[in-house]
């Protein structure tokens, strides 16, 4: 066993025992981590004006009169950069969720829980907008604790009521967003505006804005440590070559404190304990990845910062994997990063050809229930059949009918002509005349063209019912 692993294994396994937010007494144990500062939140926080401005934003932006995106649930419509899906296009959204479950994974093989600290919303609104805004009122980590020890006094209730009506209104205002996002933006409006006409709507936003204040005024943290099923997938999916946010203990171990004009024999660590004071989840990374960690890098700058008042060289935490500091090698892309990718590629690939081949119209025919066929003047047999229409665009389409394999047949339209509105589903119903002496069978394969302005828009295939024929043979 070499140097490195014994000083891995003299690290204090305890922390194993617990988690930071639950005490002895099991009770919520409540973390007020510090101010974080550094290249890494710089970044951090330029990345959350950019999301931030998307996210609010996008539910205004139109294309031909609609949002660019839409996910309304209730009313089965989905609109993705101003294309239209129906429940007819399900299975391009079922490929788009395993391509986007398989590229989490391949990310986390990869990069750990990257996403977690940088991209996650409830990561991107609970510490790069309601923390800030509690740094703001309530002042840094000691101050909080101060705070929050303190009797109910004019200053305390001042700040808590500032605290609570600004958390609860961008609560609500995210609230809404969310919602423009289902409904569209002009429906959240239109609630907004006039209140007493959706009573219902507007009570279903308050809820939701209810339990989006309590998240991000109590429960916190314990959303990703409880609530979210990632950081569980995290412990599957890593590997000693993941790249993690990771304290690098052969250059760090054995710890002791910094004294000035010293020359240090032990490790570069000087147990200042910044890295844990600052992490938003109380863990302490020194320890190795865990569950707790979202790799949002507060870690990596308080470290960074310490390192430079010291004169020691940064990158003591930092982005690596266990075998590149174990072993000081470089990012090896392995086999099994490798077949997750080929993986994601195909799934892409296959989405692409379902995008690109993906009709604008869908149409259903069938023989009418309980319908046989009718005998007709002029040596013909007609079947009754019943269409269905799916017009996902965003024009009136009008629809003509015609028999594609018999060209002696014809079509009689039941009723008015067929025409189907924008963005609608119609049904109709017609009759197809064939020659008798075309029917060989009991059930005749039909070909049937469906036309708009003189354009063939589908071919929908079905069966024509004809009488039973009986060859009688003479001995």
């Amino acid at each position: 066993m070499d140097s490195s692993d014994n000083k891995k294994q003299a690290i204090d396994q305890s922390f194993r025992d617990s988690i930071a937010t639950i005490n002895q007494d099991g009770k919520r144990a409540w973390i007020f981590p510090t101010k974080p500062k550094g290249r890494y939140y710089d970044l951090r926080t330029y990345f959350t004006w950019a999301y931030l401005l998307v996210f609010f934003t996008l539910p205004f932006i139109k294309f031909h009169g609609e949002p660019l995106f839409l996910f309304n649930v209730p009313e089965k419509k989905f609109i993705l950069f101003g294309a239209i899906f129906w429940p007819q296009d399900f299975f391009i959204f079922m490929v788009g969720m395993i391509i986007f479950i398989v590229f989490i994974a391949l990310f986390t093989v990869v990069y750990g829980r990257l996403f977690c600290g940088w991209a996650c919303p409830q990561t991107i609104f609970m510490e790069m907008i309601f923390r800030k805004i509690e740094y703001w009122i309530e002042g840094d980590a000691t101050y909080q604790k101060a705070l929050k020890k303190a009797p109910w006094n004019a200053e305390k209730i001042r700040k808590r009521s500032l605290k609570f009506i600004l958390f609860f209104s961008i609560s609500f205002i995210i609230t809404a967003t969310l919602l423009s996002y289902i409904t569209g933006m002009d429906n959240v409006l239109s609630i907004l505006i006039h209140p007493s006409a959706h009573v219902g709507a507007l009570t279903g936003l308050l809820i939701f804005t209810t339990i989006f204040f309590f998240i991000y005024w109590w429960f916190r943290e314990q959303v990703c440590l409880i609530v979210c099923p990632y950081g569980r997938m995290q412990g599957v999916l890593l590997d000693p070559n993941s790249v993690v946010v990771a304290y690098d203990y052969v250059r760090g171990e054995t710890r002791h404190k910094f004294k000035k004009n010293e020359v240090r024999t032990g490790g570069d660590c000087i147990d200042c304990n910044l890295c844990v004071k600052v992490c938003p989840t109380g863990i302490d990374i020194r320890n190795g990845t865990q569950l707790e960690c979202i790799s949002c890098t507060a870690c990596i700058d308080a470290c960074n910062h310490m390192m430079d008042s010291i004169g020691l060289p940064q990158g003591l935490i930092r982005h690596d994997s266990e075998n590149g500091i174990k072993n000081k090698t470089p990012f090896v892309f392995t086999r099994r990063m490798k077949a997750y990718s080929i993986v994601l590629l195909i799934l892409i690939g296959i989405e692409t050809i379902l995008l690109t081949t993906r009709s604008d119209y869908d149409a259903t025919i069938l023989r009418a229930k309980g319908m046989l066929f009718q005998e007709q003047p002029n040596d013909q047999i007609s079947n009754l059949f019943t269409i269905k229409l799916v017009n996902k665009t965003r024009v009136q389409l009008p629809v003509d009918l015609k028999v594609e394999n018999y060209p002696n047949s014809h079509i009689q339209i039941v009723g008015e002509a067929i025409t189907v509105k924008p963005e609608a589903v119609s049904q109709g119903e017609f009759f197809v005349f064939l020659d008798k002496k075309e029917i060989t069978t009991r059930k005749s394969k039909l070909e049937i063209g469906v036309y708009s302005n003189g354009k063939k828009i589908k071919t929908v295939k079905t069966n024509f019912l004809g009488p039973i024929k009986i060859n009688i043979k003479n001995n």
